[in-house]
């Protein structure tokens, strides 16, 4: 499957930052004190594991600001799948921009592949369901909208982006409020027709009164078990989009997308999907 990419532009200020990070005051010592300037060097980034890749972009833009005039070959696409061996990207160039670009390309490469991975797995157990697997906000600080990026490529879709997005009620603004009447006829009151409206909730009671109550575009199901969510999906009968969320680990979630709620979203695939193994090789 082919996915669209977010325009280098919005991708720059993000890489640029981590090569600075990496480069220091004084740039890569080592490679300056035994690199001869003139060297040139063909390299590749090769998969070393299973999986699927996200993050070649963001790869090519790092050696790309360290020097414009590598040669950057892309082999595979974000979102494609990949095996051991299989050569990813090849840099062409002067061999000391190549390791100065190496590790924020493969820090990047590497993380987002695994996020992208996990996703995918996630994915794969709502087959033949109509469920889908979002991320949350549970995000590295300063790397959302790559790590959100990585979930698309691994066939998940993406919650809100910032708190600016949409109006999601949670638990603790509904005790801050007075109930859920309160933050439901507030949110009515202030909400514009393109502002969605989501409402947490985690008993049966407190559905019945979102429905009774109007004004919610989505109710996300916090931490209920699987005959709670069966309920929850009979009580609702299609009239509101469902979310389940809470504790959603791999091997529920076939079981959670057999109730027949419209999302699962887990925090899991950003904050604790494991880094691919991918490595550059000259």
């Amino acid at each position: 499957m082919t996915y669209a990419t977010l325009p280098d532009i919005v991708l720059e200020p993000i890489v640029r930052n981590a090569l600075m990070e990496d480069l220091g005051t004084y740039g890569d010592v080592t490679t300056r004190a035994v690199i001869p300037p003139a060297t040139t060097y063909d390299a590749a980034i090769n998969a070393r594991e299973p999986g699927i890749v996200s993050g070649m972009q963001i790869a090519r833009i790092a050696f790309g600001l360290v020097d414009p005039s590598l040669e950057i070959e892309p082999l595979v696409e974000d979102g494609d799948t990949i095996a051991p061996g299989d050569t990813l990207m090849r840099i062409r160039g002067k061999a000391a921009s190549i390791l100065s670009g190496e590790r924020v390309a493969l820090n990047f490469a590497g993380r987002l592949s695994g996020i992208s991975t996990m996703t995918e797995s996630f994915v794969a157990k709502t087959e033949g369901t109509k469920t889908r697997i979002t991320c949350t906000r549970k995000t590295t600080p300063g790397l959302r909208v790559v790590e959100k990026l990585a979930v698309l490529h691994g066939g998940g879709f993406n919650h809100r982006y910032s708190l600016s997005d949409a109006i999601l009620i949670k638990d603790n603004h509904i005790a801050a409020a007075g109930g859920v009447r309160a933050v439901l006829e507030a949110s009515k009151a202030v909400a514009s027709h393109m502002m969605t409206v989501e409402i947490e909730v985690d008993t049966l009671d407190q559905l019945a009164e979102v429905l009774d109550v109007g004004g919610a575009s989505a109710v996300l199901l916090d931490n209920m078990d699987t005959p709670t969510l069966v309920e929850a999906v009979k009580m609702t009968g299609g009239r509101l989009p469902l979310e389940a969320s809470g504790d959603m680990k791999l091997e529920r979630i076939a079981e959670v997308a057999a109730t027949g709620v419209d999302y699962i979203s887990s925090g899991a695939l950003t904050h604790s999907a494991r880094t691919l193994d991918l490595g550059l090789d000259f």
